[in-house]
């Protein structure tokens, strides 16, 4: 009985971690970008733990994985690109663009297509076991919900361009299909010298929680992009 029950609690936390990110989606098609985050940060909590626990009980199934990109390219891919969406809904559009204000929103829907070949990519990509390549699409979502959170005033307002939400949309989904080898948060060990990136990651999240609150997501996010550019480098 215990077997049959715990063979699925991986696929449950699956199964919450869609259900989290269909919520986060009429949250941000509502233009409710706090709750869309909220959402989105519960999502990413099931996400990290339907893995673990797969790992944990010994309970990987056949439908485990592609479940788990399903509802990751609904939490992590729709729900940043109706965020990005209701944005563009909001935005001034100069004079110049004001006849394609009606149809520059769709333009955020690049996110949803570019994630799910980031996960069809992950899922094929055994290079991918300890750490990334390209950016994680729960990475990708948190940035556009704590953006979108924090900085909505600025965003929504005439010192903000679309043209630059475009290009940040189209930088975004670059980074998702990228080679550009990224760090993982996954410890084998305490070890200061073998996850020395990951812990001086840890330790600057401290004051960027602190001190940027809601929008520390977005800049940590960018911190770990460079983080992970730098790392590259120095190799």
């Amino acid at each position: 009985m215990a077997n049959c029950i715990t063979r699925h609690i991986p696929n449950t936390l699956t199964c919450l971690n869609l259900f989290s990110g269909g919520i986060a989606c009429v949250m941000a098609f509502e233009a409710k970008y706090d709750w869309a985050l909220a959402f989105i940060i519960l999502s990413s909590v099931f996400d990290f733990f339907d893995g673990m626990m797969a790992r944990l009980l010994d309970a990987h199934s056949v439908i485990g994985k592609d479940l788990d990109s399903l509802a990751d390219d609904v939490s992590f891919g729709v729900a940043p690109s109706l965020i990005v969406f209701s944005l563009f809904k909001e935005m001034q559009y100069p004079g110049v663009m004001a006849s394609m204000a009606p149809f520059f929103p769709y333009l955020a829907f690049l996110t949803s297509v570019f994630s799910a070949l980031r996960l069809a990519k992950f899922n094929n990509d055994i290079r991918q076991t300890s750490s990334f390549i390209g950016l994680p699409v729960p990475a990708n979502a948190l940035f556009w919900a704590s953006l979108a959170t924090g900085a909505h005033d600025y965003l929504v307002s005439d010192n903000f361009h679309p043209l630059y939400m475009l290009l940040l949309v189209c930088l975004f989904s670059w980074l998702l299909v990228s080679e550009i080898p990224m760090f993982s948060l996954k410890f084998k060990n305490l070890s200061w010298k073998e996850n020395k990136i990951s812990f001086i990651f840890l330790i600057i999240c401290i004051p960027l929680l602190v001190f940027l609150r809601i929008s520390s997501f977005a800049a940590i996010i960018v911190c770990y992009i460079l983080l992970s550019l730098i790392t590259r480098k120095s190799k």
